[in-house]
């Protein structure tokens, strides 16, 4: 193992031949400095494109500016904007490093090494968002060819998110050492911890309710008459009738009746909760791609579509502000 004041030899720790444990390797640097940056992502980045490895950095263009100096304008490194990558909903995140992965892997025993920086938004509910996606990619990307280093900044990003890099990242890095995270927890048990944050709008009177759904052409028509004026782009709202239709339909088909529809909206935000008295489901990875894998001729699309239309999708066991049994998934987007 390495020895302080040693930097790592991440050859031996993870490069071509010697994948690292526990499938896509997954590290966090928590860094202070730039100096703690440039000396921990350099060697990494320049180790891979050593041994075969191609080289991806996603990230906000200062840092991409950083890095960008450090490894000598070289070429051979692909540097993109973190937005054109994580994008503005976690699936579509996921989606990006694997057509990653699929385009620029080179093949054999080698990978795609990426260094990703992103923005985790301005409010607590962004944060909780792309903190379930590094706990989500442990799983999602395993048997991808990537191997990917997330860049904390400890002076910029709020101290729960730099905490909760702890639990989602199997490794930390350091100029010095590569060693397992000790609050690393498995992804499942940690998703399934997570918070599902209060919608005081719930506490209100909807905007719209049905309570028997059954007629899903007159449910559509009803629901977009509620949303026609709203402030928010049309696409947007097209968008969020879909992902309505979608969740609303998938509660017929797998949940049992009743199947409920509650709508709130607010000068900031659509809401809507849809609710059936079936038993749900425990899976908390669930959306994040579409059910079936590669192959979407066979469906299970509906929350997977749902969660890259809608800025929060929250599932829940019952609706308790309701008193109702069964499932509840809480549909909401931010208008601009």
């Amino acid at each position: 193992m390495e020895t302080a004041g040693a930097l790592v030899n991440w050859t031996a720790t993870g490069g071509a031949g010697h994948p690292p444990p526990g499938g896509f390797p997954h590290d966090a640097l928590i860094y202070e400095s730039v100096d703690e940056l440039v000396a921990t992502v350099t060697p990494f980045l320049a180790d891979g494109l050593a041994s075969g490895d191609a080289a991806v950095v996603a990230a906000r263009p200062e840092t991409a500016a950083i890095l960008r100096e450090a490894l000598g304008e070289d070429p051979r490194v692909l540097v993109v904007d973190e937005s054109a990558v994580y994008g503005r909903r976690t699936p579509g995140a996921i989606t990006a490093f694997r057509r990653l992965a699929r385009e620029h892997a080179p093949g054999g025993a080698h990978r795609v090494r990426l260094v990703g920086d992103m923005d985790f938004g301005p409010r607590a509910r962004d944060w909780l968002e792309w903190e379930r996606y590094e706990a989500v990619i442990n799983e999602a990307l395993q048997g991808w060819d990537l191997w990917g280093v997330c860049l904390y900044d400890a002076g910029r990003l709020p101290a729960t998110v730099v905490e909760a890099s702890r639990h989602t990242h199997r490794h930390l890095v350091t100029p010095a050492s590569r060693t397992p995270s000790p609050q690393f927890t498995d992804p499942a048990v940690y998703l399934r911890g997570l918070p599902v944050p209060e919608e005081p709008l719930e506490r209100t009177p909807p905007r719209f309710a049905a309570g028997d759904v059954a007629d899903f052409i007159g449910l559509r028509h009803a629901v977009a008459g509620e949303l026609a004026g709203l402030r928010g782009a049309p696409d947007l709202v097209e968008d969020f009738l879909l992902a309505v239709d979608e969740m609303t339909s998938n509660a017929v088909r797998h949940g049992l009746p009743p199947v409920g529809l509650r709508l709130w909206t607010a000068p900031d935000r659509i809401v809507c909760t849809i609710t059936d008295g079936g038993p749900g489901w425990d899976d908390p990875f669930a959306g994040y791609g579409p059910a079936h894998g590669e192959d979407l001729s066979r469906g299970g699309m509906g929350l997977w579509l749902a969660r890259q239309l809608c800025d929060y999708v929250d599932i829940r066991g019952g609706d308790h502000h309701q008193g109702d049994g069964g499932i509840s998934v809480r549909l909401t987007v931010r208008l601009p």
